[in-house]
């Protein structure tokens, strides 16, 4: 892709500026170029498109959707290090890269969207991602301001985001991402492909928002999960003793014998709204 684009190869730009990943940023660069590429290509069409990305670091990701067609990149790195290679990358690609030094979980993409569908393209930092991915499942209206997630975690994260019923990884955050959206685990990456190695396998999970979910209050559904799985080797007429036992067990037809990790997400819709 250096000659794709005519930038310098990444290892290159990470030894010029001496942008060493910093543990405390969970950051982990991908220096393979053909590898960020494939993970851009599995948002779909990035033709026109307005991409939001998180911590890009020295922009390897940021390059492959710049190159792929996106119309526009709105970029939000942490760390002060990075925006000189990140201006290189905003001048070789004029009014099409914009980079905002902050903190992604205090940031409003929502408002930064405007109003036009975007899609969010990002290595997530491994010690904010699930946040922000919660985050991004509970904006302030539904259908949401992003068209579709396509987001890199560690390998134990993305099994708990498609996981369903009966499914060892199955919790809250299945739940949840299973009641808004449809997710998939595209591909796995071996911890040789970033730098510094990280110590597991991650994988690149695809998430696109259903159109009209189960009705059902967030805060009432975390509620339920929060409960359910709190003590998820229980009974669910125990683990669920606080927010009205069998009692609610019985108005939604769920047998207390079971367990949360039985529980569809249809089930555990019907607890939050008989809360």
């Amino acid at each position: 892709m250096a000659a794709l684009d005519g930038l310098p190869p990444l290892r290159d730009v990470i030894a010029r500026h001496g942008l060493d990943a910093k543990k405390s940023l969970g950051q982990n660069f991908i220096l393979d170029l053909n590898l960020t590429q494939k993970v851009a290509r599995t948002a779909g069409s990035l033709e026109g498109a307005t991409v939001f990305e998180i911590g890009p670091g020295p922009g390897g990701l940021t390059r492959a959707i710049l190159a792929l067609g996106a119309a526009k990149v709105i970029a939000v790195e942490r760390d002060a290090r990075c925006l000189a290679a990140l201006a290189e990358i905003q001048a070789h690609y004029p009014g099409r890269l914009e980079v905002i030094e902050g903190d992604a979980l205090k940031t409003d993409f929502e408002a930064l969207a405007d109003g036009k569908p975007v899609k969010i393209i990002a290595n997530l930092p491994y010690n904010v991602g699930t946040q922000l991915l919660v985050n991004w499942l509970l904006p302030r209206q539904w259908p949401p301001f992003w068209s579709s997630l396509t987001l890199m975690f560690q390998k134990e994260v993305g099994q708990r985001i498609v996981a369903g019923e009966d499914d060892n990884h199955y919790g809250r955050l299945g739940v949840l991402c299973g009641w808004r959206t449809q997710a998939h685990m595209a591909f796995d990456i071996p911890p040789q492909a970033f730098t510094p190695p990280p110590k597991v396998t991650s994988t690149v999970v695809h998430l696109e928002p259903r159109p009209t979910p189960l009705p059902c209050d967030p805060a009432k559904l975390e509620r339920v999960t929060t409960a359910a799985f709190g003590q998820r080797r229980k009974m669910l007429r125990q683990s669920v003793k606080s927010i009205g036992g069998e009692a609610l067990l019985a108005r939604a037809e769920i047998d207390p014998q079971r367990r949360a990790e039985t529980l569809s997400v249809e089930e555990f819709c019907r607890l939050a709204n008989l809360l």
